[in-house]
């Protein structure tokens, strides 16, 4: 008889004489542990097949087995096999050629199991299957007892073994797991399973660290892997199943560098915000200097990156990083505003921080080296023009300005001819005595642009010894200055003039104040000071005929002292455009620009002129409105912007002038010095340093920096006034005129005692130009927010 054995669906035959397959069975055993096991094992057949002595076993023990049914049975199992080679080629394996579908069965979701599901993209919560909600969604009760309807695909795990678990016992058991584990155990999982290149399920690693895959044991190794970032990789998921395989081991000793570097860089963190929270704690006295935060550079670093933050002004995104996670550790929302209030708390920014001062990176202090420059120029620099001097010593010399003046640029002299006609001289300190252009001292002036006045300081265009000691105008000193004289016609328009470099002698060093004084007492003794007043009101009238645009208003001017200390004390006083004093030097200031644009015109010297195309303005369209912050308002409003040109005087037709050049304050404002440079070289017989076209593009860089420089004068001076308002008594009434209507009552007001514009609703019947009474309700300068709120109404006027 033949016995038949299949072998990867072929056949072999044996003969009679061939041994017996039974011959192979000797003893009870599984079939796999025949001689051909190992080709079997390799196709994956699985044979039920067992031997006692020489019979097949079947149904009742006995023989019933022929060769016919064993090649059934081969068949079968064959057949088996290569549907399960068809499965295998779509499902993945691991390294060590598992299959990871054998691993990923997942367990269908039933009442009263726990799961683990994402409630959002940060939370991870436990909770308890309730019932199904629609198709494919459950119900679950989470830890904090909220019922929600989930997903399939927010379920992260199902917690295996565990039915009809009580929703109160989940914080039980979270804190259970949270308290078992112990990521060092991961280690030695990795080292064993690296050697066996083998992968591992959550109830896998249960066992083999814990000795048990109970539901805490395997949900603690969940926990364990799904955080783990240093030595196992998700290999496979399928619905709440996950397999894991280790990392390489080169791959683990890069990811523990960079976790120590996390961590280490994660307590700098804490140590600097402890520093925060320290210093903050302080009182104001003993809080830290700024330089204190200066001296280490890591911590340096961080202060400056916070700083950076607060004006908007970071450097790179690593910075910006930085100090939103410094943010982040102190709890406090990622906003400059949060950052500005950490520095202030700390004392590393006084309360009252000019933030606008650091945004705009306006330069405060000059460098070592231009204060070198303009030493050496003080003590070696020789004047060129000495033998070319006027000595107008002889002349009474008023120098009038704000009491806070620091640089003295000009200073006035008068005197009556014998025809009785009025002679001014309008002397104008000499800068250029000492700098010369394209200097070091000179470019550093044109990075400038201007001098900075601000309430809490004076940041000059020069070095503060150069500009006080040796440019400036002093009482009772011979100084070097260009004086510009002229005889007025009976009318006001100019007669005669003269430009010329001069020695004077200034006797009186005025403020407005006193002068306005002086000129009501009519003193004899001061008659020089009475003709500058006449002449003042002959031009303005003359002026005006030539359709001059009076905009004479109220200006507010305050003195912050002592601007670090958390509460400085305010000095704020209202000018008065109008009053004698400013009139004067705002008269003399006119003609002296006018004489200039003529002396520049007559002998082609390039210079900055400015001038306003006319605005056809009809003033008598505005006479209804009374004079000062009102008419002035309503006029500003529609004037053109001022214009400037390079080779030819054009018309001013705001100040009603044939030309303008600003001329008189050569210390605090480049473009002045630029004309100084003009002017002087033609004096001397020299050429203009400087042509129309490179005149233009110096101005191009002034202008914008002077743009830049107002808006910031403006911001810091409102700033100081609502801090002003802030501590006044909230009882306090103030007088507000109403400069015109925004939106229906809501009104721009001019509060006259502080100069503050802003806007309140006003009384039906309420006219633009009428005065009314209002109350602060809230100020908060750094908000730069005011309310006010009307009391009473006084009237028009």
């Amino acid at each position: 008889m033949m016995a038949v054995r299949a072998f990867n669906a072929g056949s072999l035959f044996r003969s009679a004489a061939s041994p017996p397959l039974l011959t192979f069975c000797c003893r009870l055993r599984p079939f796999s542990s025949l001689p051909f096991r190992r080709n079997s094992d390799l196709l994956g057949l699985r044979f039920p097949v067992f031997c006692i002595s020489n019979q097949f076993l079947g149904h009742g023990g006995g023989l019933s087995h022929s060769a016919h049914s064993l090649v059934d049975c081969v068949m079968e199992e064959l057949t088996a096999w290569r549907s399960r080679r068809r499965v295998r080629a779509s499902v993945k394996l691991t390294s060590n050629g598992e299959l990871l579908g054998d691993k990923l069965v997942n367990r269908e979701l039933e009442k009263g199991f726990l799961l683990e599901f994402k409630k959002d993209t940060d939370r991870v919560l436990l909770g308890v299957a309730q019932r199904p909600d629609g198709k494919k969604n459950w119900i679950v009760c989470d830890q904090n007892g909220v019922a929600s309807s989930i997903k399939p695909q927010q379920i992260t795990y199902i917690v295996p073994g565990v039915e009809n678990f009580d929703q109160t016992e989940i914080s039980k058991f979270l804190q259970k797991a949270h308290g078992n584990l112990d990521p060092t155990l991961l280690e030695i999982a990795w080292i064993e399973l690296l050697e066996k290149n083998a992968s591992i399920t959550a109830e896998e690693l249960a066992e083999m660290i814990f000795g048990s895959s109970e539901p805490l044991e395997s949900y603690c190794a969940h926990l364990l892997l799904s955080s783990d970032e240093i030595y196992f990789t998700l290999l496979a998921t399928k619905g709440s199943r996950s397999i894991y395989g280790p990392r390489p081991t080169g791959q683990v000793e890069e990811l523990l560098h960079k976790k120590l570097a996390k961590e280490a860089a994660e307590k700098e963190l804490q140590d600097f915000v402890q520093l925060l929270v320290s210093a903050k704690a302080k009182p104001a006295l003993a809080k830290p200097a700024k330089s204190s935060w200066m001296v280490d550079e890591k911590i340096r670093y961080k202060i400056e990156s916070l700083e950076a933050y607060a004006i908007d002004a970071y450097s790179s995104d690593e910075q910006r990083k930085t100090a939103g996670r410094i943010l982040k550790a102190m709890g406090l929302t990622k906003t400059a505003s949060s950052a500005q209030n950490v520095l202030i708390n700390i004392g590393y920014f006084p309360v009252h921080v000019n933030l606008e001062l650091l945004k705009l990176n306006i330069h405060t202090n000059h460098s070592d080296e231009i204060i070198a420059a303009a030493e050496s120029i003080l003590s070696e620099s020789p004047d060129s023009d000495e033998m070319n001097r006027e000595d107008l010593t002889h002349l009474k010399v008023y120098a009038i300005d704000v009491d806070e003046a620091d640089e003295l640029d000009d200073a006035l002299s008068a005197t009556k001819l014998q025809d009785g006609r009025m002679k001014i001289w309008i002397h104008v300190a000499d800068p250029t005595r000492y700098v010369e252009p394209r200097s070091i001292l000179d470019r550093e002036a044109l990075r400038r642009g201007t001098s900075v006045f601000l309430p809490t300081g004076t940041y000059p265009m020069f070095p503060e010894k150069l500009a006080m000691e040796g440019m400036s105008l002093k009482q009772g000193e011979l100084c070097k200055a260009v004086s510009v004289s002229v005889i007025l016609h009976p009318d006001g328009s100019i007669a005669e003039y003269s430009v010329q470099n001069s020695i004077i002698k200034p006797t009186y060093m005025l403020t407005y104040e006193s002068a306005t004084e002086l000129l009501h007492l009519n003193l004899e003794e001061e008659a020089e000071l009475k003709i500058l007043s006449e002449a003042a009101a002959l031009r303005l009238k003359w002026r005006r005929m030539q359709g001059a645009i009076d905009t004479s208003t109220l200006e507010a001017r305050i003195k912050v002292v002592n601007p670090e200390d958390p509460e400085p004390s305010i000095n704020l006083y209202v000018e008065n455009q109008t009053s004698p004093a400013m009139r004067l030097v705002s008269e003399m200031m006119i003609l002296c620009g006018e004489v200039v644009a003529t002396f520049g015109s007559c002998n082609n010297i390039p210079l900055p002129y400015r001038g306003q195309p006319q605005s056809n303005i009809d003033a008598s369209a505005y006479s209804h409105l009374p004079e000062g912050p009102v008419r002035s308002s309503a006029v500003v409003r529609i004037m053109r912007a001022a214009v400037i040109d390079f080779r030819n005087p054009i018309r001013h037709g705001a100040l009603g002038i044939p030309g303008y050049v600003q001329f008189t304050s050569p210390i605090r404002r480049y473009l002045d010095l630029l004309a100084h440079y003009q002017v002087k070289a033609f004096l001397r017989g020299e050429s203009p340093p400087f042509s129309a076209g490179q005149l233009e593009g110096m101005a191009s860089m002034v202008n914008m920096q002077v743009r830049v420089v107002r808006t910031l004068s403006a911001s810091s001076l409102r700033y100081w006034i609502i801090e002003f308002l802030r501590r006044q008594p909230r009882e306090k009434k103030y007088r507000a005129l109403i400069l015109r209507f925004i939106k229906d009552r809501i009104a721009a007001l001019f509060l006259v005692e502080v100069g503050l514009q802003a806007s309140a609703q006003v009384s039906t019947g309420c006219q633009v130009g009428d005065e009314v009474e209002v109350k602060v309700e809230e100020a908060h300068p750094r908000d730069d927010f005011i309310s006010l709120k009307e009391v009473n109404r006084s009237g028009s006027g």
